[in-house]
């Protein structure tokens, strides 16, 4: 098995683009990618492209604009972790030896919808009965509120951190800081979830070079090696489910940490799936970094912001820097190769080494989540 390295990582500020479409949106930081990495259009071996609504051939238009063409072109739909599976593909077909140059991008453009929640597929009992994400967020912030004796303040304080770390992030679609008065006092979404605490909607792109280990070598650049890469998909199950323990995080993020050969403790910085600010209390404990029941303790006590333990978003996560959709999970991966590098500038986690990313897509009738991908990155130099 080879190993597989990001070698350079580069993405649109997400907002709302609404003149451009899809390749308009994925073509500049895939171009930026490309140029950074310092390889040549003709020794890509393959591209990976995640999305969730940009219809047929959404890769090959957008490697049209690059002046790609001839090679493996995969466009992946995986819901919120499509740009995800774009990576894990990636990293692979590289792991395998079928390729040792590869493009992963991930896009998406929410606008085209108008606002409202995103479309979900109509033959879905649930969906037919009314279901839509916020609604199944607000179910489980409603049981966390209730089991963990929690109010809705607590909730509010992960939109206050994702706000103030968003102000360090210029890609981010929001970079003004609120207080919990001020997300409990927006508009309610679905009860108790305010707007304030969903991700908002918008357009973005982001894209990173993965090489394999004998052309990384021979670049001479800082790096991060893909030390884990899993994918899962849910498991149906009927009857009342565990609101606050999303099993396919969980098996996940366990799996990867057995493949890297670490702990969650080693962890120094992570990106994961905050769509709903109750979101990010949840997967704190499906993702280990903390016991069973101690989310709330440990947000309060500080370890999940900077100058703590490990930082929890420190791009601002997808509640302050926006969640295209099928961007998001390399998104993701972009924010912690900056890390990694030292090239995140004023939101930087002093001397950081290991990084998670987790990424969850889909509501399906009977399952915790469509997809879930959970990569672990070592830095590389």
């Amino acid at each position: 098995m080879n190993d597989a390295f990001v070698v350079s990582a580069a993405m649109l500020p997400m907002g709302k683009h609404l003149s451009s479409g899809y390749a308009g949106l994925a073509a500049p930081p895939a171009r930026q990618a490309v140029l950074d990495a310092g390889v040549e259009r003709g020794d890509i071996d393959a591209v990976f492209c995640g999305h969730a609504f940009g219809g047929m051939l959404t890769g090959q238009r957008i490697a049209k604009e690059l002046g790609l063409g001839g090679i493996p072109i995969v466009n992946t739909d995986n819901a919120c972790s499509g740009g995800a599976t774009a990576l894990h593909l990636a990293q692979k077909s590289i792991a395998a030896g079928e390729h040792d140059i590869v493009l992963v991008i991930g896009v998406d453009k929410l606008t085209q919808f108008g606002g409202g929640t995103l479309p979900l597929v109509a033959e879905d009992p649930e969906v037919r009965q009314g279901m839509v994400m916020p609604a199944v967020y607000a179910m489980r912030a409603r049981r966390y509120l209730y089991e963990r004796k929690a109010e809705p303040a607590d909730l509010a304080q992960v939109s206050v951190k994702a706000r103030r770390h968003g102000v360090l992030n210029p890609y981010a679609q929001f970079q003004k800081e609120v207080d919990v008065e001020k997300v409990l006092s927006s508009r309610v979404i679905a009860d108790p979830l305010t707007l304030l605490q969903c991700c908002p909607t918008g357009d973005g792109a982001a894209a990173v070079m993965v090489v394999s280990e004998k052309v990384f070598r021979t670049m001479n650049r800082p790096g991060m090696r893909i030390s884990a890469s899993v994918l899962h998909s849910g498991t149906a199950t009927s009857g009342a489910r565990n609101m606050l323990r999303p099993e396919i995080s969980y098996h996940s993020a366990r799996e990867a940490y057995a493949q890297a050969g670490i702990t969650a403790a080693d962890l120094d910085t992570v990106e994961l799936h905050d769509a709903f600010s109750i979101a990010e209390l949840v997967y704190y404990e499906a993702l280990g970094l903390c016991p069973e029941g101690e989310s709330l303790e440990l947000l309060r006590s500080g370890e999940t912001t900077f100058g703590g333990s490990v930082v929890v978003n420190p791009s601002g996560g997808l509640l302050s820097k926006g969640h295209p959709v099928g961007a998001s999970g390399v998104a993701q991966v972009v924010e912690m190769f900056w890390q990694l590098t030292g090239a995140a500038g004023e939101r930087q986690v002093p001397d950081a080494k290991i990084a998670l990313t987790h990424v969850t897509g889909g509501g399906i009738s009977g399952f915790d989540h469509g997809a879930c991908a959970v990569h672990i990155f070592e830095r590389a130099d």
